[in-house]
Order: C-alpha cells, then structure tokens, then sequence
C-alpha cells in the first residue's frame, strides 16, 4: 500500500486517528498501527513488537525507523546483564502526537489559504 498522504483527508467527513495520522505524516497504514501498539507496550524491542504485529522483524525495524525519523517513537540502548545491549522502542505520548498533528495540519491550512489568495485567473 502506498503512504497517505495529507490530502487524502479531504473529503473523508470522519478518519479514524489511524488514517489521520498516516494521513498528515505520510506513512503507511502499518506504521501507524505499530505506532499505537507501542502506546500499550512501551519499551518493546523489535523482536517483541513482531509478535505482537504478528510481523517480519525487518519490516517492524524499517517500521521503527520511518517512526523516528518522523519523531513518533523514541529508542533507548538497554545493557543486557549478559552484556551488549537491545534497543527499546516507546512511542510519544499521545498528547505530543497530538500537537504534531494539529500543528502538520495547521501548516498544510495555511499553505492552501495562501494558495488561493494568490491565484489571480488573469495569470493563470
């Protein structure tokens, strides 16, 4: 499935928070679900998000990654009493998400405002 992307929004009356956030962040529907399954299991590592997405281990990473760059989910390096060490993934707080969304969307609102000041029909 391609990325969502914000104007896929319009027009649809009530998006669950699912497809908004996929929506205005532009990633997959599957990164939106792991996303919200770290809400419930904060500080999953790689190998346990698979088995709770009932996913591939690569694709939860490249998952994890998309949801980083985006700044959504946080990493954190854990030392293993064994030694080496295993990254644990948790994602914002929803509050936070929140905000990022309103203020994507503010940003996209007034990008289009703009764009229909400027037209001027003798230009175009």
């Amino acid at each position: 499935m391609a990325e969502a992307e914000i104007e896929d929004l319009v027009g649809d009356v009530s998006p669950s928070f699912e497809h908004v956030l996929s929506c205005v962040f532009g990633i997959r529907d599957h990164e939106s679900r792991t996303y919200l399954t770290l809400i419930e299991y904060r500080g999953s590592t790689v190998a346990e998000l698979a088995d709770v997405l009932d996913r591939d281990r690569s694709n939860v990473n490249r998952s994890l990654s998309t949801l980083r760059e985006k700044g959504l989910v946080e990493r954190r390096r854990r030392l293993l009493d064994s030694g080496g060490y295993v990254y644990q993934y948790s994602a914002i707080p929803v509050p936070e998400a929140k905000r990022l969304l309103h203020d994507a969307l503010d940003e996209w609102v007034a990008g289009v405002h703009e764009a229909i000041d400027a037209f001027d029909p003798d230009e175009a």
